[in-house]
């Protein structure tokens, strides 16, 4: 018995080692710049995951509709901005669930559909300072790890068990920035992957016109 029972902690590891790690930023990506693809890289580069998936949100419950750009359009440009990036996704799973969208939902989902991944919840430390006010915050917790990243303004202090502080460059890059550029005509697509920029320029998408130059 006691050797049965070896074997099947040992599979269990083993089990575990074959498990992908999954690292899950959500986020309206509105539009997505490249400090979400740098942060992508480097949580996979420092090895906290083996790869990034982002969660396109169609709908952020702390956030306006007033700005939003149309969900599939934000798609569009995610999956522009990291066609080329080993290791990072981009996933529409919330367009499909119910709105506003919630994490808490949004991970039972992904753990049911793809139970040989392992998931965890990355987060920037502005998100963490109101974690408690996320729907079912505790749940999230207990079941998930979460990765908290540095954001401008927003010192993280000591974290409890089950939450890791990344490492990462602090980028003081942000969507509501770039939309407040986009409308100028001086703006050069700063701080967007040229395939982005190209896009959004052609499509005329936040106040952005064909006339601007490229880089």
């Amino acid at each position: 018995p006691g050797r049965g029972a070896d074997c099947h902690a040992r599979e269990g590891v083993y089990q575990q080692a074959l498990m992908t790690r999954t690292g899950i930023y959500g986020g309206s990506f509105n539009p997505i710049h490249n400090g979400h693809v740098s942060l992508a890289r480097h949580l996979i580069g420092q090895g906290l995951v083996d790869e990034v998936w982002l969660v396109v949100s169609p709908q952020n419950p702390f956030k306006a509709d007033a700005s939003l750009l149309d969900e599939q359009c934000r798609l569009s440009l995610a999956r522009l901005a990291v066609e080329h990036e080993p290791g990072i996704e981009v996933s529409d799973v919330e367009f499909a669930l119910p709105r506003p969208s919630f994490m808490s939902s949004t991970l039972r989902t992904l753990s049911a559909r793809y139970p040989r991944r392992e998931f965890s919840l990355i987060i920037g430390a502005d998100n963490w300072v109101r974690f408690p006010q996320w729907h079912e915050a505790r749940w999230i917790m207990e079941h998930y790890p979460l990765i908290v990243f540095p954001r401008p303004g927003y010192p993280i202090g000591a974290l409890p068990q089950g939450v890791h502080r990344a490492a990462t460059p602090l980028l003081d890059i942000s969507s509501t920035h770039i939309r407040e550029c986009l409308p100028q005509p001086g703006y050069n697509g700063e701080g967007l992957a040229p395939q982005v920029w190209e896009q959004i320029r052609a499509k005329g998408y936040y106040g952005a016109s064909s006339a601007h130059p490229m880089p």
